[in-house]
Formats: C-alpha cells, structure tokens, sequence
C-alpha cells in the first residue's frame, strides 16, 4: 500500500513539472508574438483634431455673424432732419439729442431712448442701415424709465433684431453693446463687456442738483458707452436685445447703463397685435423701499411701494388711496420694486379694475381702483 502512494505522488509530481512547462511554453510563444507585431507597427503622423479649439473658432466664427446681423437693425435716431456728418460731435450730440435706435419688428418698431426721440406723438429721424433717413413717430414714450417707441414704415426696412429675456441675465455674462458715438462719424461701433451688476437703482438730478426722479433695475455693464450710445442695444452672446443703454455716470469710468428689456415687452405685443397701445394708469407717484433712503431715511416698511403723490382725478386718488400709503400688492401680486407695479399696469387696460392690498398707519386694508388712460 505505501509503494502505492509514493507511485501516485511521483505521477502527480511529474503532472505538475509537465503543466508549468506547458505554461511557460504559452507565456513565451504569445511574447514573441506580439514583440514581432510591435515591430511591424506603422506609425503615421496622424492629425490630431483639436475639439476645443474648434469649438473657439466656431463661437468666434458665430459672433461675428451675430453682431453684423445685429447692426444691420441699428440705426441712428435724429431730432433735425438731414444733418450732415462733419456735424456730429460730442457737443451736438448732448444739444441736439442725437443717438441710436434698434428695430425690434418687422412692422417697423423701433425703441430708443426718451431723452433721444422726444415726447409722444412727435416726430424724429431715422437713418437706417443704408444711409436713407426716413420720418419716424413716437408712439409711446415713458420719461421715467427713458424708453420710447417709434414707428416707421415696415416695408421701409426688413433688418431686425431680437428681444432677449432680461429676467434671466447672471453677472459676469458676456454681452455687446452696438451704438453711435458722436453720431454718423462713429456710427455701429461695438463694445465688449460683462454684465458687471444688476437691478442698480439711480437717482436723476435736474441742473440744480434737485432729485426729478429715479431709474431702477438697470443693467450694468463696463462694455464702453458714450454720447450717442443712448438708445442702442445691449445684447447677448446669441444675439438677442437684453437692454437699451441709457444714461452713462459720467463720474466714473467703465460703468454703462441699460435698461432692462423685459420691462415694455407687454406694450410691445399690443402694438404689434392691435397696432396701437391705449395706456392705462393707476394716477400715482410713487418710490420702493430702496428708492425712499433718498426721500426719507427714518421710513421703514418690509415691501410694497410708498406713495408720494397723486394725479388729480387719477384712478388712485377716486379711489381714495392717500399720500403716505404703502401699496403692498396688486390683484395678489406682491410688490417690492416700482417696476413690478409698473409691469402689471402695462399688461392692463383702460376701465380694468384692480385690487389694492395697502398700508396705512401699520393698518392693511382693501382698496378697488378703476385704471384710467394715462
């Protein structure tokens, strides 16, 4: 029985010396294998197509489009027809309210500035992309928001431009800023920026240094603006119009003002739809909470805004909202800018009935008010 076994464990012994042999036999077989392919490899010089910097190339390549596109829709805004060129300057810029406008429609709209076009109803000048000048109306004009709406022919000019939504800028996008500096001479010049703040708030003096009134929510941007931007197009990268450069604060450098183009989209449908914007109003005055520092620092409320005055045989005053009062909320809506108010009215109409949730004397009550034409 022992020899047995020893013959047993020779036989397995000799198995296992057998099967490493074979396994090295493989492992070595295979090696030589693939070295005899390594060398046997052709190696090309093979392109190597750089993803990122196409896609650089292409953004750039998208942008320039764009801003030409764009400025095809940019045109200058005059109060004196047929000026001529060596007439622009700084000088005659700020006397003769000179600057830019951008058409939105194919119906022929185009929004500016108020300082630039004028009140309502009047008359300007519009040079469009192929140096004619045309005869423009102001259909709707806001002086406190420095906005208004002109009306050309449409068949006049098919170039247009887009409407963003200001609602969803971020600080630090990248947008453009396309004007005419010191008139014709300069006329569609671009500027590159960031949006560099949002919803700043300004106060507007007259010449002797007394506050006329507030502008708020405005984009900031250090894209350069100067005389005769006013009125032009703030846009985004896809070219979409996001604001309208307004006022620039002369006492500091790189800083550039747009207002918000969200704000007069309701007016802007109306006319395209009907052809004509009937406003109404609430026939107040009033300041919101960052505004009224200004008026008054020791007045102190969470939201809503503070009434100053009111228009004689206005909607507020017949509804008996007084001086003093804090409009907390429109129809449910609640309200922490003038701007929010604003917007509400503007989608509004003429004998349309609101309800006023308001302040007095740290009492809340109900008021009803019927809006009437501004």
């Amino acid at each position: 029985m022992r020899r047995y076994y020893e013959t047993v464990h020779k036989e397995h012994k000799i198995l296992r010396i057998f099967m490493k042999l074979i396994g090295i036999f493989i492992i070595s077989t295979i090696s030589i294998a693939l070295y005899d392919m390594y060398l046997n490899i052709n190696v090309e010089n093979v392109p190597i197509e750089n993803d990122s910097t196409t896609a650089v190339e292409e953004a750039e390549k998208d942008i320039y489009d764009t801003l030409e596109e764009v400025s095809n829709a940019v045109v200058g805004i005059s109060k004196l027809q047929s000026v001529d060129a060596n007439f622009f300057s700084l000088k005659a810029v700020e006397t003769y309210n000179l600057g830019t406008g951008i058409i939105i429609s194919n119906k022929g709209y185009v929004i500016t500035n108020y300082h630039v076009s004028g009140k309502k109803l009047s008359k300007c000048y519009v040079t469009v992309q192929d140096g004619e000048e045309y005869t423009a109306q102001v259909v709707w004009t806001d002086e406190n928001l420095d906005l208004s709406i002109l009306k050309i022919n449409p068949a006049l000019q098919s170039n247009y431009a887009k409407l963003g939504d200001s609602d969803s800028l971020r600080i630090g996008e990248q947008v453009y800023a396309i004007g005419n500096p010191l008139g014709t001479e300069f006329q569609k010049t671009v500027t590159h920026g960031i949006i560099s703040a949002l919803d700043r708030t300004i106060k507007i003096e007259n010449e002797d240094g007394d506050i006329k009134s507030y502008m708020e929510e405005l984009i900031q941007t250090d894209a350069s603006v100067n005389a005769g931007n006013s009125g032009g197009p703030l846009i985004d990268e896809e070219g979409n119009v996001i604001g309208i450069t307004t006022i620039k604060i002369t006492e500091a450098e790189g800083i550039g003002l747009a207002v918000p183009i969200n704000i007069i989209k309701p007016i802007i449908q109306k006319l395209e739809e009907t052809g004509e914007y009937e406003e109404a109003s609430l026939g107040v005055y009033v300041y919101d909470k960052q505004a009224t520092q200004y008026i008054n620092s020791s007045l102190d409320f969470e939201y809503g805004v503070y009434v100053t005055d009111l228009v004689s045989g206005g909607a507020g005053k017949s509804a008996g909202i007084k001086v003093g009062d804090i409009i907390e909320e429109i129809d449910g809506i609640k309200l922490n800018k003038i701007n929010d108010l604003r917007r509400y009215i503007y989608n509004k109409n003429v004998n349309d009935e609101v309800t006023l949730k308001v302040l007095r004397n740290k009492q809340e009550i109900e008021i009803k008010a019927k809006l009437t034409k501004k």
